[in-house]
């Protein structure tokens, strides 16, 4: 699970769900619907003529893919890869080995900072059922020799995964479909929506009155207070997706352990991180990339983060918000995609990279 941006608009949204006139001027019509699909509430707002079409058309997406990814469906088609090891996929179940070689990508760039094999491992900290625990040193000694992204092959529609192995796909399938939407939003003619899948979020055109959305990064400081943030991105044709360790956690004998678990030690990453956030333009695949991003720059820390950053195509793939957990906000970006608005109440020193 990702940890949490807020929409500045939500609340206004949320008031007007359900308002069955339609404006005159088919730019602004506009549908807003709620969508309790892969463990979260998605909240999608479609305009322009066709866009209470195009929004059940994004709901219908959204759960065709939870149908395929989730893994505690016992029918969907990664569960029963986990169970069987290897699975003979059907026309209908294709995605799953194109998202697949995706989080393959995605583990060989970040050196396995990404990888979705991380499951068993997620389970033992009882992240999957909730039911929480610190499991001890041997069961993740045990468990660790699972953890290798390189063992997932696919080959044509067949996929297998190593001996003993499980995935878990949280840490990309949001971003996945938010990439869908952007399929049904060319598809309906939708000329501008916003969809909050989760911390996934898509920004898609300007807002009617020609200006960027504004996007709110909750202040992981104070992740109760939706009014709290470190700053404010303004998004056009951009996906942003925030990955942060005060979403979810428990606590054990006065120690806070959170879910994002480092694939290399099989503990909640300990990087000087509380949240960070990517953002990268409307382009194939980029929401897919942007959600495996987080969660792997959040585990790597600030430095190895912003070395990675520079290192695809010198800055220019995607950009950065870091929050650290000395009182930083990091903001990287040369792709002049966003624009970053700081918070003046949030106590937090400003800092530029390049």
């Amino acid at each position: 699970m990702k940890g949490r941006i807020f929409c500045l608009w939500t609340a206004l949204l949320l008031a007007l769900t359900g308002c069955a006139m339609t404006p005159a001027d088919p730019d602004t019509a506009r549908e807003s619907i709620q969508v309790i699909a892969m463990d979260t509430a998605m909240l999608i707002t479609t305009y322009g003529e066709r866009s209470p079409a195009a929004a059940y058309a994004c709901e219908d997406a959204i759960r065709e893919l939870e149908a395929l990814f989730s893994r505690t469906d016992p029918d969907s088609a990664v569960s029963r890869l986990n169970a069987a090891g290897s699975l003979e996929l059907s026309e209908e179940e294709t995605e799953l080995a194109g998202i697949l070689r995706q989080a393959g990508q995605y583990y060989e760039e970040t050196g396995g900072a990404f990888d979705i094999t991380v499951a068993p491992v997620v389970s033992a900290w009882g992240f999957t059922t909730d039911s929480f625990q610190v499991p001890a040193q041997s069961e993740l000694d045990r468990l660790l020799p699972l953890v290798d992204g390189s063992a997932v092959t696919v080959e044509d529609r067949a996929a297998a995964l190593g001996p003993g192995q499980s995935i878990d796909l949280g840490a990309i399938a949001k971003g996945y479909a938010a990439g869908r939407l952007c399929t049904v939003f060319n598809e309906y003619d939708v000329p501008r929506a916003l969809a909050d899948l989760g911390g996934n979020v898509l920004a898609w055109g300007d807002r009617p009155d020609g200006t960027p959305w504004r996007v709110g990064i909750q202040d992981p400081a104070h992740p109760d207070d939706k009014e709290a943030l470190v700053g404010v991105l303004e998004l056009v044709d951009a996906f942003a997706v925030t990955s942060g360790s005060y979403q979810r956690y428990f606590e054990q004998d006065g120690k806070r352990y959170h879910h994002i678990i480092d694939p290399a030690t099989g503990k909640p990453a300990d990087s000087g991180l509380t949240s960070v956030t990517v953002v990268a333009g409307t382009g194939a695949g980029n929401g897919a990339m942007c959600d495996a991003y987080s969660t792997a720059l959040f585990t790597m820390g600030e430095a190895k983060a912003l070395e990675f950053w520079r290192s695809r195509q010198n800055g220019a793939l995607f950009s950065l918000v870091l929050v650290t957990e000395d009182g930083r906000v990091v903001v990287a970006d040369q792709t002049g995609r966003f624009a970053f608005v700081p918070s003046e109440e949030s106590g937090y020193v400003y800092e530029t990279a390049s």
